[in-house]
């Protein structure tokens, strides 16, 4: 049996669970989310807690059954406390601010780059540390969000300028040298 699906989820006081056919609601304090649960997966409400079963033990199922019950464990954290990314622009001159419910963003291009977030989640922008903070109830579209951000410009090797993720290493490379120590200027 899947190791995560045979877990329960922990329901916190403050949440509330419907669950109507294969479609589960589930609201708290930060909002609502919805899931529809593949075919041969079961879900029921025991005692505060969402217990997950599968129809058999094929393996589509085990993948299914550990999966829902992850999707279902981070919808229940999102709509309780949430999801945060931070990214950081590292660069002269890359900066970023929110214009209303847009950030526009310089960063060494010709033009600057204009980007609306998609409903549900919410930008922030520290200008003095360069900061961009991302924040929303779903956790998929929190990642997604901060992936598209960081691709508009990925971090280089050499100088590591660009957007990467606040807890992102960039391994630097050397680069080329000056002179090179066994030639001659005869």
């Amino acid at each position: 049996m899947s190791r995560i699906g045979k877990q329960p989820v922990p329901i916190p006081d403050k949440t509330k669970v419907e669950v109507s056919g294969p479609r589960i609601t589930i609201t708290g304090p930060k909002g609502v989310l919805s899931f529809n649960v593949p075919a041969d997966i079961k879900v029921a409400v025991q005692e505060k807690e969402l217990v997950v079963n599968r129809a058999s033990d094929q393996k589509k199922h085990r993948a299914l059954h550990g999966l829902t019950r992850a999707l279902l464990n981070n919808m229940v954290i999102g709509v309780n406390t949430g999801y945060k990314k931070e990214l950081l622009i590292v660069g002269v001159g890359f900066r970023a601010e929110v214009r209303g419910k847009i950030m526009v963003m310089n960063l060494g291009y010709s033009h600057p780059i204009i980007f609306r977030p998609p409903e549900g989640v919410s930008i922030n922008v520290e200008p003095k540390e360069n900061r961009i903070t991302i924040t929303g109830i779903d956790k998929q579209l929190v990642g997604q969000v901060a992936a598209k951000i960081r691709s508009f410009r990925k971090p280089e090797p050499y100088k590591g300028k660009g957007i990467r993720y606040s807890d992102e290493h960039v391994r630097h490379k050397a680069g080329k040298t000056a002179g090179s120590a066994g030639s001659s200027a005869s």
